[in-house]
């Protein structure tokens, strides 16, 4: 299972399960916040570390750097969208 397929598991998780998101959301309080959830997602079950995400957002943004107008200058800059630890928790957050 790659980390996009384990944090799409996760997230279909934490939508359908209360306790489980409050879980996960718990993390965020953390001193090292990302390390927690890492950490909580291996005692789930899940075999996610601290450089899977950091990695699949850079390898993602570099991707789409290089599908558009080649990679060059022109290419758009993206906001957030590399970080899929973040964008992991908007997806489950309850407002």
């Amino acid at each position: 299972m790659d980390t996009l397929q384990i944090l799409e598991d996760l997230q279909k998780r934490a939508q359908e399960d209360e306790e489980f998101r409050k879980l996960l959301m718990e993390t965020r309080k953390a001193e090292k916040p990302l390390e927690a959830f890492c950490c909580k997602c291996r005692e789930l079950g899940y075999p996610l570390y601290e450089m899977d995400l950091v990695s699949a957002g850079e390898d993602f943004y570099a991707s789409m750097r290089r599908s558009t107008n080649g990679g060059g200058e022109n290419s758009p800059k993206l906001e957030g969208e590399d970080d899929f630890y973040e964008m992991f928790f908007c997806a489950i957050q309850k407002f």
